[in-house]
């Protein structure tokens, strides 16, 4: 680990232990539930709807001219008009609108709650990647340092030999160069580590990444066998995929929306019914007293209106033939994602499976070219090999050592994703 970069910290964090932080904390995933909020309440609104509007008024006129007198003639005298009433109305049938959009509503609510699971499976995802980027590049710093430490060391043993008269300059500098180009990878390295840091700070939502350290998982979790093949991993997927129930739940809600576009061949009922009362005067004449007219003049109704339709532009013909197209469309979309889900698997199995490969084989390389560096080292400092026999010995493991590095994160992340695809 690069030490100027990854700080020492009390609790370092873990794969599990980002991901839950991003969950709790990352943007996207708080959006994603205010979309589940907002579809909640319009699933309220329409389970409402079903029950009664009720509405009281008051209302205060002033009419100035001629008015009514209470012996049913008109006078030339100011008006007053007070009129109090309490009504209601209630859709009684709409063509089974009211029942389908509270459906529609439960159906989109549903799909926003998938589009939710999958904004944080696209989270985990995310923070699994640049976990696996910041091991990489931790396994870099430490093959940059081991470089730096043996070029180190043979600059010592090198100077310590020109000054005994055994070897020329010459070959010091060569080696300083060498040292000087070690430390040069070394600070590319570092860099790199700290762009990752900075990446997964920033899909974590944190302010800062000073002091961020993580933790290598357990290689003992990683066996060298896959199980399942493509096919048993889909037909896990399909069943707990959130992008798939997301598109099945928008399929049945585009067939709900054909329901809903022909209630409008459907009539409708309604009714209402309610109490009125109010009190009049001729401003400047005796009428009689407020209390009494409210009592005398008081009011109850009930009315029922039916509306049948009969043409209206073809507009509801119309509405009909594009929620089929919309449903049409909706299943092709249902279908693609499935398509994509399977090629996505695929490939992620067939990926895992040639990162197996690579991290055995791996494995072989390094520790091959570790006994070769050995040798060559012993017989460099011996005196019986040239330094390019030793460059080249020590460069071939250092590059067997970044490519285990390598094809270890690599098989680690897709077996966490062929995991992620089966719903662990």
């Amino acid at each position: 680990m690069c030490s100027a970069i990854a700080t020492a910290q009390t609790n370092p964090w873990t794969l599990d232990a980002c991901v839950q932080y991003a969950l709790d904390h990352n943007l996207t995933v708080k959006q994603s539930e205010n979309v589940v909020a907002q579809r909640e309440i319009e699933l309220n609104t329409a389970k409402n709807s079903i029950w009664p509007a009720v509405q009281a008024s008051a209302s205060q006129n002033f009419s100035f001219g001629r008015g009514l007198s209470e012996d049913n003639t008109y006078v030339s005298s100011n008006t007053a008009n007070t009129s109090f009433g309490v009504g209601g109305s209630m859709n009684l049938f709409t063509g089974l609108r009211v029942k389908n959009n509270i459906t529609m509503g439960k159906l989109n609510l549903e799909a926003a709650s998938a589009d939710c699971d999958k904004t944080k499976e696209d989270i985990r995802i995310a923070v699994t990647q640049a976990y696996m980027q910041i091991l990489y590049n931790m396994e870099l710093c430490k093959v940059a340092e081991f470089q730096i430490s043996i070029d180190s060391t043979q600059v010592e043993r090198l100077v310590a030999l020109r000054d005994a008269g055994k070897i020329g300059s010459a070959e010091v500098s060569s080696r300083k160069s060498t040292l000087a180009q070690s430390r040069v990878t070394l600070t590319q390295a570092r860099n790199n580590l700290s762009i990752a840091i900075l990446e997964m700070t920033q899909l974590l939502e944190l302010p800062s990444p000073e002091s961020f350290e993580v933790v290598a998982p357990d290689e003992s979790v990683l066996t060298p066998e896959i199980l399942s093949d493509p096919e048993q991993i889909f037909a896990q997927a399909v069943t707990v995929r959130p992008a798939v129930k997301a598109e099945e739940v928008r399929t049945e809600a585009a067939e709900t929306n054909i329901k809903l576009a022909k209630a409008g061949w459907w009539p409708t009922l309604s009714m209402s019914g309610g109490i009125i009362t109010d009190y009049y005067a001729l401003l400047g004449h005796t009428s009689k007293g407020f209390a009494s007219q409210l009592s005398d003049n008081f009011s109850p109704y009930v009315g029922f209106t039916l509306n049948v339709p009969i043409f209206n532009r073809l507009e509801t013909r119309n509405s009909v033939r594009m929620a089929k197209l919309q449903l049409e469309s909706q299943q092709l979309q249902s279908e693609n994602v499935r398509k994509a889900l399977y090629k996505e698997i695929q490939q992620a199995y067939y990926n895992a499976v040639a990162s197996r490969e690579k991290w055995l084989s791996s494995g072989v390389a390094e520790a091959s070219a570790r006994e070769n560096f050995e040798l060559a080292e012993a017989l460099y400092e011996a005196g019986k090999s040239t330094g390019t026999e030793f460059n080249e010995a020590k460069n071939n493991y250092l590059q067997a050592a970044s490519n285990l590095a390598q094809a270890r994160c690599e098989y680690f992340y897709q077996v966490r994703l062929l995991e992620l695809y089966r719903g662990n």
